[in-house]
């Protein structure tokens, strides 16, 4: 079995609904050859090209692995990368205010510096199949969330909390990734 990956220029973010369309209209048309773009020489897995767009197919044994590589290319380039597997896009921007920050998922994705956007859309995806999301800053603090909405919070000593909604999980993260601690404030921690 394989998956896939599209990356192509957007010249601001667009939405997963954005994102789903153009890679389910590209799909639609012929791949094209010819000179091959720069970006399409770095990317792991095996590349095909559309017009304006890249496609990349890779096993799933190496999924994880390969597609934290297309994430970090298509960034370095400025591209989207749209997976249709998760259904997620990943943007250029806008980004948290720690450098070097993860987006780390249960389901075993990785994307160093996520925009903010992706954050908000991988926390809609906990359940069974995706156990946890974590937005981790190495070395200094971290913040993360389990089905049930268990929250999790390390800066020296870890602390937990429980919050009824995925929509006060999602303020949390964002307000984390933005350097706000706000969302300490508003729940009871342990």
């Amino acid at each position: 079995m394989s998956v896939e990956l599209m990356v192509w220029d957007e010249p601001v973010p667009i939405t997963r609904d954005q994102a789903r369309a153009t890679y389910l209209a590209v799909k639609r048309t012929e791949p094209v050859t010819g000179d091959v773009p720069d970006v399409a020489k770095e990317l792991p897995g095996k590349v095909t090209l559309y017009p304006g767009h890249v496609l990349v197919t890779m096993d799933l044994d190496t999924m994880d692995e390969m597609s934290a590589q297309v994430f970090t290319i298509a960034r370095a380039h400025g591209l989207v990368c749209y997976d249709p597997q998760r259904d997620l896009v990943h943007n250029v921007a806008p980004l948290g205010v720690y450098e070097g920050m993860q987006l780390h998922s249960g389901d075993g994705m990785i994307v160093l510096d996520p925009d903010l956007a992706l954050v908000h859309d991988v926390l809609g995806t906990l359940s069974t199949q995706n156990p946890f999301v974590a937005l981790v800053n190495f070395g200094r603090h971290f913040l993360q969330v389990s089905p049930g909405y268990e929250l999790e919070y390390k800066e020296g000593t870890l602390i937990r909390t429980m919050v009824p909604e995925l929509a006060e999980v999602r303020q949390a993260f964002n307000e984390y990734a933005t350097g706000d601690r706000s969302f300490l404030t508003r729940q009871e921690w342990t």
